[in-house]
This record gives C-alpha cells, structure tokens and sequence, in this order.
C-alpha cells in the first residue's frame, strides 16, 4: 500500500511552476529522502502531500484519500510536520511540555482538553528524544538542537502515520545535527512511520534512508534506492557542478558538498 500517490501533478504560482507534471509514489512505512539543491521544489512537494498547497493539476492521494480543499485537515491529522528551525522567544511563557502538548491538540482538536493517554502520548515523545528532563523548562530558552528535538517530539506525540521533515538538521551545528540525525534514524527503526525527509546535503540523510528521489527546478531527475554513494556525473546535473570536481570516485552520502 502507498502511503502517498502523485500522478502528474503540476504547480504553479504566479505563473512559475515550482512543480512541473510530478510523479511520486511512497509506500507505507517506507523513509523517502527528496534531495536537491535550493529552490528544486522540495517545499513544495510537502506541502502539497500536507494539504497546504494547491495543485494546478493532476492528482495525488494520501493514506488512501484523495487530497482536495475539502478534506486536507482531515488528512493533516495524521501527517506530523517537521521544519527547518523552531523559533521561539525566550520571553514565550511555554514550556517544553506545552509545546509538544500541541501535537495532541492538533489530532484531538483545540477544545477537547487532553486526557491520561494524552499526557501519556506526550511524555513518551519526550523521552524519545532525551526531553524529558527538560519539560517543564521555557520552550524558548532551549538551544537550537534541543528545540529540534521538541518539534520532533511533538510530531510524534501526535501519533502520525506520514512525518513530513523539511531540512531539519540544515541549521544545527555539527554535534546537534549527528544527535538530531540519530534519533531520526532510531525514531523510524522502532516505529516505522512512513518518513519524507527533505534536505540539500547528501551527508544529512539517516542510515535508514532506503530510497532517494532527486529534484530539480521542479522534476524528479532521478529516483530510487538509496546507495550510499552516487556518481559524479549524477552529483554534477543535481548541484550545476562540475563532474570534475569529485574526481573518479563515487560521491559518498557522507562527504559535504559545495555547490552554487
């Protein structure tokens, strides 16, 4: 079973297509990275598969539903959303735990009050991701991998099916973004939650990754399963670099790269 299905779908805005006759197929329980470099339509495409971008045509289906403007809440409900960076100022009277609570609001709906399996579903979050000791600490007052950490941690409170995350290790300094990667890997090995994790550096992407797709200005110019390593032919069309750069060897998925 598909966890989500694109067919053909182009968007378009203001005359620009940042998606352009897309296909995309991502089976239940699969971890999907989509790599490319800035502006390839990456952002895009989540928030397409999260019901927050329209199409100009086409169609596409998420856990089993035909995604439209009617139905896109519905569907959000059991999608979590990871982003780039959580900012918050160290002034906002939050704490941490009210900050994950928010992923059972999302799913329960803003005026149900949250219940024993709430809070149950909150705490385990936390303890996921080695948060737990930090609860009841202002939400804005953590560094910038813990506050990492939250955002991961309120999408899993939420109990999703689909995590959608957009670049969430590409502002974090080296120590935080090995932490941030590991617990990603190890969130999607003990719960095999379907995993679209979007990113511009190959040396980003978790060992679990099993499938690539590469995008650029819009299209999939490659697509399949995650090698590890990938030509500098392949490396070069993706970044607008010279082949001649990476020499004869295979790019590996953990060297950084340097493009313009």
């Amino acid at each position: 079973m598909n966890a989500v299905e694109i067919s053909n779908v182009t968007v378009s805005f203001r005359g620009r297509r940042a998606l352009s006759n897309l296909n995309l197929s991502v089976r239940k329980g699969s971890f999907v990275s989509l790599i490319g470099p800035n502006g390839a339509g990456k952002t895009t495409l989540l928030k397409l598969i999260n019901g927050l971008a329209g199409k100009t045509s086409g169609r596409i289906s998420v856990l089993g539903k035909n995604l439209d403007f009617k139905n896109g809440r519905s569907v959000r409900k059991n999608i979590g959303y990871i982003a780039q960076e959580s900012v918050y100022d160290p002034r906002t009277p939050v704490s941490v735990y009210e900050a994950v609570a928010i992923g059972r609001t999302g799913r329960r709906g803003f005026f149900r009050r949250l219940n024993g399996e709430d809070r149950r579903a909150v705490m385990d979050a936390l303890e996921s991701v080695g948060l737990s000791q930090l609860r009841n600490r202002p939400v804005g007052r953590l560094s910038g991998g813990e506050r990492q950490k939250a955002a991961i941690a309120r999408a899993l409170a939420q109990q999703p099916d689909i995590m959608l995350m957009d670049e969430p290790t590409s502002s974090l300094d080296l120590k935080s973004r090995k932490e941030v990667v590991n617990i990603i890997d190890r969130i999607y090995r003990e719960k095999k939650i379907t995993v679209i994790y979007v990113t511009h550096l190959l040396e980003h992407i978790p060992p679990s990754c099993g499938y690539t797709v590469m995008l650029k200005k819009g299209r999939i110019i490659w697509s399949g399963e995650h090698r590890g390593t990938y030509s500098p032919r392949l490396i070069g069309r993706l970044y607008g670099i010279s082949e001649s750069c990476f020499g004869n060897e295979p790019v590996s998925s953990t060297a950084e790269i340097e493009y313009v």
